[in-house]
């Protein structure tokens, strides 16, 4: 579950990147569109993964702490 996490949490902040540098948005060129269903399950997988990762922030801390 990590490593998907992981992997999505880099999908979206390459795609961000490509929006800030080139304003192209990969996920919904790729999937028909900002508002086609596809690209829409993307970008909450995207966003799901990412609070997920937010327990790799918490581990950290409780690491440090032993």
């Amino acid at each position: 579950m990590d490593s998907l996490a992981l992997i999505l949490v880099i999908i979206g902040a390459l795609n961000w990147g490509l929006i800030s540098l080139f304003q192209f948005d990969l996920v919904a060129s790729i999937f028909g569109g900002s508002d086609a269903f596809l690209s829409r399950l993307v970008y909450g997988l995207v966003a799901l993964a990412g609070i997920y990762c937010i327990k790799f922030l918490m581990d950290r801390n409780r690491v440090i702490e032993k």
